[in-house]
């Protein structure tokens, strides 16, 4: 039933994901409990998400946990063909996947996902939980609930729950505290600068970088390209983000501004059109574009395509525009997850505690089902502890504990001055 494009890479595969499950020992300790206990014996779980080796020590994990494993990609250019490979010769695991997807085969995927009935969603960036939505309602009683990755997902339940329309619980582990420090701080700080690298090879000392949006992943953007040495400006809409990067040092501006200065513009808000062509007008001769966010809308690609009087392919996933002006400008990954179309995404170590999150969010429930509004959650602050003390102990740090008289002076409010 599995769809993956070259079974000939299942080796190297395996290789990846052994590598992985090294570097993710968190999660390893996660997956100990899960293969004793068996909390999803019985179910069936569907995920969208990137297909990547550690996105494999995750469906291992729920696997050995009891469930039965269907998954597909959540973006065209984000699967790593030689984890799919590997991920569809191993039991209970069904996967649709393959680099490059057309738009048909994308959603024909999720479909095939969906067609497995399953008991619990995995998304990320809300495409699965829309299709089941819309087309698929029926499957909603038998749904206990799900789980989002991502910040634009998330934006996206939120406006289902708003309108009054979504029908099963989803727990926004996206907002856990260990997945917005690792995930989108450092982990989108890293694997953004990594993939525009890859694509383009440039020297970022020097340079002037214009990060769209001041979020938790365009902090981590912002601070590792001025590790590398560049000028940063930052484009914000909301005020208390604007302040906070001009209190870090940052040059705040509007993008109409930001657009004759920037030399690489990195874009990662969750909305749309974020570059549009009032600001490719003014770009310099051979500005860089790279997008992070979760769709390939961040940049107005349709005008850039529109406008452009040639584009050709120059380098790996490095897009060359040709303006009618005579400049030059380059889109990387295609205006799609730059760090996945061009790298490999956010290294393991990250990723293990967003997977944490998941399968726990997963267990959570399952214990509590019936019990959920259909609603946005946030799992309890005592879960999201323990993730961080699990990766404490997996890196071997220590931590100091609070004295007797700590803890009954943080209970009492009689003694004051």
């Amino acid at each position: 039933m599995s769809y993956v494009t070259d079974s000939s890479l299942a080796d190297q595969g395996r290789l990846n994901l052994e590598i992985a499950e090294k570097r993710m020992g968190a999660l390893m300790k996660v997956r100990d409990r899960m293969s004793k206990e068996k909390p999803f014996k019985g179910l069936t779980i569907g995920l969208a998400l990137h297909v990547t080796k550690e996105t494999g020590v995750l469906i291992r994990t729920l696997r050995d946990g009891g469930a039965k494993v269907a998954i597909t990609g959540c973006n065209p250019l984000s699967t790593q063909d030689d984890v799919a490979a590997a991920l569809a010769e191993e039991d209970g695991v069904l996967v649709w996947a393959y680099k490059g997807e057309s738009k048909e085969d994308y959603y024909k995927f999720l479909n095939a996902v969906i067609d497995t009935e399953p008991n619990i969603t995995i998304d990320d960036g809300c495409d699965l939980v829309t299709e089941i939505h819309t087309k698929h309602p029926g499957l909603i009683p038998n749904i206990i609930g799900g789980c989002e990755e991502t910040t634009t997902g998330i934006i996206r339940l939120r406006a289902m729950e708003e309108e009054g329309v979504l029908k099963y619980p989803m727990i926004a582990v996206n907002d856990n505290r260990t997945k917005h420090l690792f995930d989108n701080y450092y982990g989108t700080g890293q694997s953004t600068m990594d993939g525009i690298l890859r694509s383009t090879n440039i020297l970022f000392a020097g340079k002037t970088v214009v990060i769209g949006g001041y979020g938790s992943c365009g902090k981590g953007c912002a601070l590792r390209a001025k590790g590398l040495g560049a000028n940063v400006i930052v484009t914000e809409v909301n005020a208390f983000n604007a302040l906070q990067a001009a209190t870090d040092g940052y040059r705040v501006m509007p993008m109409a501004e930001a657009a004759e200065l920037g030399d690489i513009f990195i874009t990662v808000t969750g909305n749309k059109h974020i570059f549009r062509m009032e600001h490719f007008e003014k770009m310099k001769d051979g500005a860089i574009l790279a997008n992070s966010g979760h769709f390939d809308n961040e940049i107005d690609m349709e005008a850039l395509e529109r406008n452009a009087k040639r584009k050709r392919r120059v380098r790996h996933y490095l897009d060359e525009y040709l303006m009618k002006s005579g400049r030059a400008i380059y889109v990387a990954g295609e205006g799609r997850l730059v760090n996945l179309a061009s790298a490999e995404g956010h290294p393991s170590e990250v990723m293990s505690l967003s997977f944490c999150g998941q399968t726990l969010a997963c267990e959570y429930l399952v214990k509590n089902k019936g019990k959920l509004q259909s609603e946005v959650i946030t799992l309890p602050n005592e879960i999201d502890d323990e993730i961080a003390k699990m990766q404490l102990d997996a890196i071997g740090v220590k931590y100091d504990q609070m004295t007797t008289e700590q803890v009954a002076y943080q209970n009492e409010w009689r003694e004051g001055t």
